[in-house]
């Protein structure tokens, strides 16, 4: 009797854990554009993001920097060849070439092609820069290019950031959208009293803090995890309960998520 107790208890185990993970949804966000492909073959790039929507992943993020005559670049780096971006004119890096032979895309190249594929979540990820008045600037920058090109909307768009000033002003001026807070000292309860609604937390930290999850999840907010290539690492996220993986492999991730049974969230 004991025995039979047991199994039934264990089938009943099973069938909740496989319906909950049957309710569970996965966001994949391909991490500077799908990248990581033949196809594309370098980050931030308009080949990158143009892969992403040919997979149909739902998010690609992307880096913002803002050159010092207010031009808007999609570039990972504060500096190109030892020259700060901040401190560049934009015409002056036009001579750089990404690995693939691109470009570095403006603002606007990047918007662009976004048009192409209205399913797709810009991830939008705003660089530090030097002052806070620079980066207000920045943010005000980003939002009216996001206006000009009929993407400020936040079904579209999703703002995340390191700074946490620049976090603050795309909550006091972008109300209703989701913005993440991507430092390890994130501390939920504070973040949601700003409008911080969301944050963004290297794997490796979100590992080993469970309580910022727990916070996070009692106050509502988004959980987005950064960069989550390997799958051992990928299914200990999945467990851990959060909405986005951002990832360099988002086909290692479609499968991951496949093989645990898990839905894989697709933007609209």
């Amino acid at each position: 009797m004991r025995k039979i107790l047991f199994t039934l208890a264990v089938l009943a185990s099973l069938s909740i854990a496989d319906a909950f993970a049957q309710e569970r949804e996965v966001a994949i966000v391909a991490h500077r554009g799908f990248w990581n492909c033949g196809e594309a073959g370098a980050k931030n790039s308009i080949a990158s993001i143009e892969q992403a929507q040919k997979n149909d992943f739902w998010g690609t993020e992307f880096d913002v920097n803002m050159t010092k005559d207010g031009v808007l670049l999609v570039f990972h780096d504060r500096k190109i060849n030892g020259r700060y971006i901040e401190n560049t004119r934009a015409k002056d890096l036009e001579y750089y070439r990404l690995s693939n032979g691109e470009s570095i895309p403006t603002i606007d190249e990047y918007l662009e092609q976004a048009l192409k594929s209205p399913e797709t979540m810009l991830v939008y990820e705003l660089k530090s820069h030097t002052t806070r008045k620079v980066e207000t600037k920045a943010v005000k920058a980003s939002i009216k290019k996001l206006k000009e090109f009929g993407l400020f909307d936040p079904q579209r768009v999703m703002f995340i950031a390191f700074s946490r000033h620049v976090c603050n002003e795309f909550a006091r001026l972008a109300p209703g959208f989701t913005i993440q807070y991507l430092e390890r000292d994130a501390n939920p309860d504070d973040l949601i009293k700003s409008g911080i609604n969301g944050i963004d937390i290297r794997y490796t930290v979100l590992k080993h803090n469970r309580k910022m999850i727990e916070r996070a999840r009692a106050n509502g907010m988004s959980i987005n995890t950064w960069t989550v290539n390997k799958e051992e690492d990928i299914r200990k996220m999945v467990e851990l309960g959060v909405d986005q993986i951002t990832t360099d492999n988002p086909l290692l991730v479609r499968q991951v998520l496949h093989q645990m049974g898990v839905k894989e969230k697709k933007a609209r």
